[in-house]
């Protein structure tokens, strides 16, 4: 390996023969493989059936249409809390950020099922405070409103990470000489903070939309149902009926969902063009605004949001798992663990996706471990140029909707393999393939964190000293990143157990998985069950945040993402 590509260090031969071989498999096989079958389908033809389709139009309206004004609410609340949370004297900011965080670490299913427990005639909580409407009346959550809604509650918490990140950064200087000079909170808010934070604001709307995009489980929960198909809901139909032109279909709309995405982020670009957002003078945190009389009403105000779209949701969703059945009031009489009983102790569907997700996720967060720990160390060590390429590579399967990734998988898997003969697709495998290289850039950032945190001279010395590279990695580096590094397992496990954009496609008998396990319950109408597995879900999202929260103090900056 050429010694110039670390900076003249000296690493073992084998390393970035490794990285490399690690970043073809997880990321430029897979949807290299899916460019090209959509690629030769368009050459054969295949496409015109599927652009003479009027389901493929419908899907995509609805699409731009719930991730567009589900941006729009995304932006309208992340926008509120993080400029509230971070310029304002505000009681209790640090927990208001912590609750915030939780509608993105839910998976979106969950999600959907609690609002469809709150809202409605068949709703549990409602009835049992007497304010259900009468029964016949239409579930408003079925509608391309709802699904905008919902979104747009899901994705809030990324436009308050970006905008946040961006009023953190605003110089202080800038804003005491303002107010030194009269001007009032309104004018500064007005005239400097707020053109200086459209990057975050425009950063967080795409982010937004492009996982709107990609959204799987709530338009799968409300969609469906109603006949409301997205592109997402629609690639899951077109391969539930296989037929001859599935694969080229299902390329083919993934490929349009990716173009969807980057037009997104290229918007985004656009908006940002031709403007200098470059900051002169001390940044940090900046000088905090007074509310005075207005104080006790913002704190009420962001108080009664986080009721409205956390505690009242999750609320219906552990009454209709404590009622005997949907649409039953719930009463103490009424008031069962029947449900519970059910998906821990007697259903062997439910046992068997708590064991697949929870091996799976460990499986997935130890692997990647084993990965990152050698990538961050290269990204670290590398030369700026490589180490962009790296991460990109890295970053592609992540910020590409989970739906684009497993049409790849299946593409790539759906044949044994070459030269063994084995086939993994329907087994545990293809999953686990699938979950490594879409979570491959969450564990890899906080472990290159943390190794570009570290100082060189250290390992330089040891080098110098005659310690091989093992003997460097066991004894210096790898105790000194091993909080980043526990962060990036508990990181992946939260999100990979919670999966199921990935999933939905990949899974077969006695392959499901918790967030399909929860899809398939509610599908087969045993709503009070579904709503009890996921209680049970929401509890282990709360234990695994809460934990990264008593780690935080020992981790790089912006590791643990609801913190500054």
């Amino acid at each position: 390996m050429p010694r110039h590509a670390f900076g003249g260090s000296s690493q073992p031969r084998w390393l970035f023969p490794f990285i490399l071989v690690s970043l073809f498999l997880l990321s430029v096989l897979p949807l290299g493989r899916l460019a090209v079958t959509g690629i030769l389908s368009l050459i054969r033809g295949g496409g015109d059936g599927l652009l003479s389709d009027p389901a493929l139009w419908t899907a995509l309206w609805n699409t731009l249409t719930t991730s567009f004004f589900g941006m729009l609410v995304s932006v309208l609340l992340g926008g509120v809390f993080a400029i509230l949370l971070t310029l304002f004297d505000i009681r209790g900011r640090g927990i208001l950020g912590f609750l915030f965080m939780l509608p993105m670490m839910i998976p979106p299913q969950v999600t959907a099922l609690s609002w469809i427990g709150l809202t409605g005639p068949s709703s549990t909580l409602l009835k049992a405070v007497g304010m259900a409407p009468p029964l016949g009346s239409p579930q408003p959550l079925y509608s391309l409103g709802g699904l905008a809604l919902l979104l747009g509650v899901q994705n809030a918490p990324l436009v308050y990470l970006s905008l946040r990140a961006g009023l953190l950064a605003l110089p202080r200087d800038g804003i005491e000489a303002a107010r030194l000079s009269g001007a009032s909170a309104l004018q500064v808010m007005r005239d400097i903070i707020l053109p200086l934070t459209l990057p975050g604001f425009a950063a967080g709307a795409a982010m937004a939309f492009v996982s709107n995009v990609g959204n799987f489980g709530i338009p799968a929960i409300l969609g469906i149902p109603a006949s409301i198909y997205t592109l997402t809901t629609l690639i899951y139909a077109k391969f539930a009926s296989f037929g001859a032109n599935t694969f080229g279909d299902i390329s083919l709309l993934s490929g349009l969902i990716a173009l969807l995405s980057i037009a997104g982020l290229l918007v985004e670009e656009r908006v940002l063009s031709g403007r200098d957002y470059r900051i002169i003078g001390l940044s940090g945190r900046t000088a905090v605004f007074q509310l005075k009389a207005w104080r006790g009403a913002s704190e009420i105000l962001l108080w009664l949001v986080l009721v409205a779209i956390l505690v009242m949701p999750f609320a219906a969703l552990v009454a209709s798992s404590l009622a005997p059945a949907y649409g039953v009031p719930l009463t103490l009489k009424t008031a069962t663990t029947f449900a519970y009983q059910e998906v821990i102790l007697r259903q062997a569907v439910t046992r068997t996706a708590f064991a697949n997700s929870i091996g799976l996720s460990l499986a997935t967060a130890f692997g990647l471990l084993l990965i990152t720990v050698l990538m961050g160390y290269v990204v670290a060590r590398s030369r700026r140029r490589l180490a962009a390429v790296i991460s990109a590579l890295a970053d592609i399967p992540y910020a590409l909707p989970g739906i684009v990734l497993a049409v790849a998988c299946i593409l790539l898997f759906a044949a044994p393999l070459p030269l063994i003969g084995v086939s993994i697709y329907g087994t545990l495998w293809i999953l686990l393939f699938a979950y490594l290289s879409s979570f491959l850039a969450v564990s890899l950032r906080p472990i290159a964190s943390a190794f570009r945190q570290l100082d060189p001279s250290l390992e330089e010395a040891a080098r110098l000293a005659g310690a091989g590279f093992g003997r460097r990695m066991r004894d210096i580096l790898g105790p000194l990143v091993a909080p980043a590094a526990g962060a990036a397992v508990i990181l992946v496990f939260l999100i990979a157990c919670n999966e199921l954009t990935v999933s939905a496609l990949l899974w077969s008998a006695g392959t499901q998985t918790l967030g399909v396990a929860i899809y398939n319950l509610d599908d087969s109408g045993s709503f009070n069950l579904a709503s009890a597995l996921s209680v049970l879900v929401v509890a282990m999202v709360v234990v695994m945040m809460v934990l990264l929260e008593l780690m935080a103090n020992r981790l790089p900056k912006g590791v643990v993402p609801w913190r500054s």
